[in-house]
């Protein structure tokens, strides 16, 4: 890496958990530099903007929650255990390496759906891509006979998505974390149902 890239990279571990927490609106400038210890110019002689360091926090949340995931799904063999990682990985939430302040795209999605075109294409972008590999993941278990030949793929997948989503929601809100346990425990009957 060169030095301006491994910069870039600095701002962007730096700054990933503060848009998390405090979303776009919410992070100042005054975040980031105190975040960095990098000044105005510093960071801005790495992004064009604000946008952009936010754009690329999400990225990096993101991919740091895809590749637990993915890790977690490549030590399994069935395809109903490589579905049921995702409800090992968000009945036991805490005890993952999640991006402080949970999940990025709940996150970036509440807060982008009405304010910020961008960021809402990327979490959008994000949910689509989770629910094709979910949808392969049932295809394959289709194709295996591991579950049902009628099982609607597409609304399985947004089925789950939409439950784990607002079952992190709830909790965060009501900070009563047995909700989402209680979500991602019926996410699992539906999977045990497939």
């Amino acid at each position: 890496m060169t030095k301006a890239e491994k910069t870039r990279q600095y701002i962007v571990e730096k700054t990933a958990p503060i848009f998390n927490v405090k979303g776009y609106a919410g992070t100042s400038l005054t975040d980031m530099t105190e975040a960095t210890g990098l000044t105005k110019g510093s960071i801005y002689g790495n992004f064009a903007n604000k946008d952009e360091v936010a754009l690329a926090a999400f990225d990096h949340n993101l991919n740091g929650v895809q590749k637990l995931i993915n890790h977690e799904i490549s030590k399994q063999t069935t395809m109903k255990e490589k579905l049921l990682v995702y409800v090992t990985i968000y009945e036991n939430f805490l005890k993952y390496p999640f991006p402080e302040g949970g999940c990025p795209i709940l996150n970036t999605a509440i807060e982008a759906d009405d304010t910020h075109a961008v960021l809402r294409k990327k979490a959008a972008g994000a949910i689509v891509t989770w629910k094709n590999g979910i949808m392969a993941l049932i295809k394959k278990g289709v194709a295996a006979k591991e579950f049902k030949a009628d099982a609607n793929a597409e609304q399985v997948a947004l089925t789950i998505i939409a439950m784990i989503e607002g079952g992190i929601m709830i909790a965060k809100v009501t900070g009563k974390e047995a909700y989402r346990k209680q979500v991602v425990r019926s996410v699992e009957q539906m999977i045990q149902g497939l």
